[in-house]
């Protein structure tokens, strides 16, 4: 536990003095947005709320993409010995999971705000729609989180990031839009909890793997 503490505190202390990085995905969220909101406003009645939703979710896929990338990829080559000296790799992997949730959350809230500014707010059930997107922060982060680390240790890391996480987030994806999609028709709650245990069976899942097969990649 207190590896994970200190892990933690040094993600946060590199990401404060790293603030353009965090600065940058805000204004790709905002300036995504507005382009949207521009593009829409000139066509008229086009933003059905299933096109609300599935262009709100795309931008949010794309803002974890860019956001976990640099997840392991920022560390310098050098550094990674050391920290496997002073480390355990499960408490890196945790520590590097709870990090990426927390920021994750954060952007997928600002994000949803932003977009409500500009787009509206055609949601029935904020709660519902609240607790999809902390389970789709939470699937993002943990299956990108393992995939940036998969991708550090080979070249062209962004393209092996979109080919390896793919496959498994748009499964996610599509569930997290059936979810969403019930919140914004207001549906009853037990409507969703196919939907809600599924998803967090998948997260589950992936943190788990992480946890596991971060180790063996580690050593490597």
């Amino acid at each position: 536990m207190k590896e994970i503490i200190a892990l933690l505190g040094k993600e946060f202390t590199l990401e404060w003095r790293n603030k353009y990085a965090f600065n940058g995905m805000i204004l790709y969220l905002v300036s995504t947005v507005f382009i949207c909101y521009l593009s829409f406003r000139i066509k008229s009645n086009s933003l059905t709320p299933p096109v609300w939703n599935t262009l709100f979710w795309i931008i949010i896929l794309f803002t974890a993409i860019n956001a976990i990338s640099k997840s392991f990829a920022q560390e310098h080559k050098n550094r990674q010995p050391y920290y496997y000296s002073l480390a355990n790799p499960e408490a890196i992997i945790l520590s590097k999971l709870i990090y990426n949730f927390v920021l994750m959350l954060i952007l997928t809230f600002v994000g949803f705000g932003i977009y409500i500014l500009f787009l509206e707010n055609p949601v029935q059930d904020l709660a519902l729609y609240a607790a999809s997107l902390t389970l789709g922060a939470l699937g993002f982060s943990g299956v990108l989180t393992l995939v940036a680390a998969i991708a550090s240790n080979a070249e062209n890391t962004g393209s092996l990031m979109a080919l390896l996480s793919f496959p498994i987030i748009i499964p996610m994806l599509l569930m997290l839009m059936r979810l969403s999609k019930n919140a914004m028709d207001g549906l009853a709650f037990f409507v969703s909890k196919d939907e809600i245990w599924t998803l967090v069976g998948i997260d589950g899942i992936v943190i788990a793997l992480s946890f596991v097969l971060f180790p063996y990649l580690w050593k490597s």
